[in-house]
């Protein structure tokens, strides 16, 4: 089955909902059992069928099951929101004493939160590497995990997916990656040697800007069970309205990460040709130094990337640019119907690379509004950005 005839299909069963083609959504906490040794049976396997609220209903199970067929896995978890599905995988794959190698370029907050101070309090040790070069070099006899993104958050650097992954199955490492940009559609990252993916449903799953997401889609039954038992342990479920959401969202994710896609393109290539941008930050483009591995490997792109200015500007002139933008939202998150443009400080957060400016950097994302008027709110920005300056 084509993935897109999986987005439309899976998670859903009609036949077990009255004929009703979307799956209905089931609030619950306690749920009761016919006899104790039915009650009994489902201490034994607490993570199959439903068993109470937090474990899974049947509006989580739909969902989990459409997103593990799109990745082609095992099983998948929901969660409340990306970090937590980031947070909780972590934790259950490492313990005190191991080692964790993590891209330098990874989602602030697994940095910042979870990594320090939340692993390193728990004795997790964390090295970064440069995500360019590999993790080669960097395997001690303690490490476990291997984490990364491709391409990477604010400065989408492509990590090579294959070549990380044989080197880190090689030494006998979990190898988990966050997908959120390339989303199943895209990138299958469980078809490349990655044991663990994990996305932000929040962003082009839910697609709306309204729900707050995570899944985690492993590879075996072994990681599953690590994985569900220490999401269960820290309390951690999906509700399933949210559920409900990013099933909604789910069928119409090909038509839509198409046109963010388009859109994206087009900005990018106008965004080129500015007198006041630098480069631009897009693997899609045939310059971007990651082009071919991004060619090699994903079968499309996002409405996700950033752009860097020439040397010179100011902070008023960014702030110039930014305030007076009519279509572009002044906000995190991405992934929903509406563009939105942030300024960005990736050097201040790296430690393994640096960050080549030379000027200010920002972070856009294209939404499904007319391209047209997109650039035209961009051309007011820019003739704000220099009369600033």
């Amino acid at each position: 089955m084509k993935i897109d005839t999986m987005l439309v299909h899976r998670g859903r069963h009609p036949q077990k909902n009255y004929g009703i083609v979307n799956p209905p959504v089931y609030h619950a906490s306690t749920v009761t059992f016919p006899s104790v040794a039915d009650y009994e049976e489902s201490k034994e396997k607490p993570f199959e069928g439903v068993h109470y609220g937090r474990t899974g209903t049947p509006t989580t199970f739909a969902l989990e099951e459409a997103v593990t067929a799109l990745h082609g896995g095992h099983r998948t978890i929901s969660s409340p929101s990306g970090l937590a599905a980031i947070a909780s995988t972590l934790f259950a794959l490492l313990k005190k004493g191991d080692h964790l190698l993590l891209a330098d370029n990874v989602y602030g907050p697994t940095r910042f939160r979870v990594a320090d101070p939340m692993l390193a309090r728990a004795g997790v040790e964390v090295t970064f590497f440069d995500p360019l070069r590999g993790i080669g070099g960097l395997i001690r006899p303690e490490t476990r995990v291997a984490y990364f993104e491709s391409p990477g958050s604010l400065t989408f650097e492509m990590l090579d997916v294959r070549r990380t992954a044989a080197e880190a199955k090689a030494a006998g490492l979990t190898v988990v990656m966050d997908n959120t940009w390339a989303s199943p559609l895209y990138f299958r990252p469980l078809k490349h040697g990655v044991d663990v993916v994990i996305e932000a449903g929040t962003k082009y799953i839910g697609g709306h800007a309204d729900v707050m997401l995570g899944t985690t889609t492993v590879k075996t039954s072994e990681l599953f069970q690590t994985i569900k038992w220490t999401t269960n342990a820290m309390g951690i479920c999906a509700g399933p309205d949210d559920c409900y959401l990013g099933l909604r969202g789910l069928r119409t994710l090909s038509v839509r990460l198409e046109r963010h896609q388009k859109s994206a393109l087009t900005l990018a290539r106008w965004l080129q040709k500015r007198p006041e941008v630098d480069r631009v930050l897009h693997p899609a483009l045939p310059d971007h130094p990651g082009h071919k591995i991004w060619k090699r490997d994903f079968g499309g792109s996002s409405g996700l990337f950033g752009f860097v200015l020439k040397e010179g500007y100011s902070k008023a002139a960014v702030d110039a640019l930014l305030n007076g933008m009519q279509l572009f939202g002044l906000g995190d998150s991405w992934g929903g119907y509406e563009s939105l443009l942030i300024p960005t400080n990736p050097g201040k957060i790296r430690t393994a690379t640096k960050w080549r400016g030379p000027g200010p950097s920002f972070r856009i994302h294209a939404g499904l509004e007319d391209t047209d008027d997109l650039i035209a709110d961009l051309e007011k920005g820019f003739a704000r950005l220099n009369a600033a300056a």
